[in-house]
């Protein structure tokens, strides 16, 4: 039998626990629930919640989910799947607008690519723009593409770099297998794009390969696993 959140004591939903004792008092399935408000054939809101976040196994995952996958989903649907990746989005621009720290290595630009990358199943390409500070400014999705393939197309990277009036970038792109090894295309497209950013001014830094757990540099000076070099 499903619960609903209306067959609950008053003090006991979701909504009024949260302005009695704030969102910290909430599950994370609660507080799901509070951003899709409504269950779906016999399914409450909560159980509804509660399965979504079951069936993707952790935030990251749900929060890297496909609009269309989302909306896709019985008892989802574009407008609840819309909510979601808004809640999302704003989680991270909140987080996006604390003190931006120097970059002072490669260990902490591949930190933000994780971040950014984590739990996703499909390739997606970031450029991360650096200003004059060497600070992250921004960080872009250049291409997304399919569970084996992605693109680096050289011209639209400069003109990413160049219209968010960046000074540095680099490049960062998930395996989702797992594999870190650099594909043949990773190689020469970290080439052509450290020459072309030389031409037109731009530090080229490096271009990171990452997994959920580890991550790889293939810089002009080598390959660099996990901050080690190579062997």
């Amino acid at each position: 039998m499903s619960i609903r959140v209306i067959d609950l004591p008053p003090r006991d939903r979701p909504r009024e626990r949260l302005w009695r004792r704030g969102a910290d008092a909430l599950s994370t399935p609660e507080l799901i629930a509070l951003v899709i408000r409504q269950g779906w054939r016999g399914q409450g809101v909560l159980e509804l919640a509660t399965a979504l976040l079951a069936d993707y196994g952790t935030l990251d995952r749900l929060a890297a989910a496909r609009p269309e996958e989302l909306a896709a989903r019985p008892g989802i649907g574009p407008a609840k799947a819309a909510a979601l990746l808004a809640a999302f989005r704003l989680a991270r621009d909140a987080g996006a607008g604390e003190p931006r720290a120097t970059i002072r290595g490669p260990e902490e630009l591949a930190a933000i690519a994780q971040r950014e990358l984590h739990g996703l199943r499909h390739e997606r390409v970031l450029v991360l723009i650096l200003d004059a500070g060497n600070r992250v400014d921004r960080v872009v999705c250049l291409t997304e593409g399919s569970v084996d393939r992605s693109l680096l197309p050289v011209r639209e990277v400069l003109n990413t770099v160049l219209r968010n009036d960046g000074v540095a970038f680099a490049l960062a792109h998930n395996h989702p297998s797992g594999d870190l090894s650099p594909s043949p295309h990773d190689l020469h497209a970290t080439k052509a794009i450290a020459g072309a950013a030389e031409v037109v001014g731009l530090r080229f830094l490096d271009h990171f390969v990452v997994t959920d757990w580890d991550w790889l540099n293939l810089t002009p000076r080598g390959i660099i696993h996990n901050g080690r070099p190579d062997a």
